[in-house]
């Protein structure tokens, strides 16, 4: 079963994008970073083609 967050469409704030950069550097998947960031996947993708961040590919 999938985990549900409560946060819906909340606004990205500063510290959340540079948390985003940091882990997308590290090579972190977007799950991991879906957890960490108690974000959707979804959000999270969106948040990154907008910046132009490559998210690491899980194998």
């Amino acid at each position: 079963m999938k985990e549900r967050f409560e946060r819906h469409k909340q606004p990205w704030d500063s510290e959340e994008v540079q948390k985003l950069h940091g882990f997308a550097k590290k090579g972190m998947g977007l799950k991991a970073i879906s957890k960490a960031l108690t974000r959707s996947e979804e959000s999270i993708k969106k948040r990154a083609k907008a910046d132009k961040i490559k998210i690491a590919k899980q194998r």
